[in-house]
């Protein structure tokens, strides 16, 4: 298996293990490769649940330039309702498992079509 691979299937076992979640692998493995090479360096993998400069990076870059979502309130909620549902005390929260609950809660999966 590619490193890619493995980074998927642990992502995938995160998603089970920590939010009760099976997700759709197909969707999980486009929003890893969406993710780039940001998810093979150890601080870029993980989403710092405090640091307000990046949950604004996620909203921004994210959000509404990926998935095209007009800006307001329910986007920083959304991404507060993730990261609560991660738990506050989990220091690992992976970038691309905040951005696969993102993408499902808005119901944006085509935007990787």
């Amino acid at each position: 298996m590619s490193k890619r691979d493995d980074l998927i299937a642990k992502y995938a076992a995160d998603m089970k293990d920590k939010l009760g979640v099976t997700p759709d692998m197909e969707l999980l493995t486009k929003v890893v490769i969406g993710c780039g090479p940001s998810i093979y360096n150890a601080d870029g993998e993980t989403v710092a649940g405090t640091d307000k400069t990046e949950l604004e990076r996620i909203k921004t870059n994210y959000l509404m330039k990926r998935l095209g979502l007009p800006d307001g309130p329910d986007l920083s909620a959304a991404i507060s309702e993730v990261v609560a549902k991660y738990g506050s005390s989990n220091r690992n929260k992976y970038r691309a498992v905040v951005y696969y609950m993102l993408c499902t809660h808005f119901g944006k999966q085509a935007a990787y079509g």
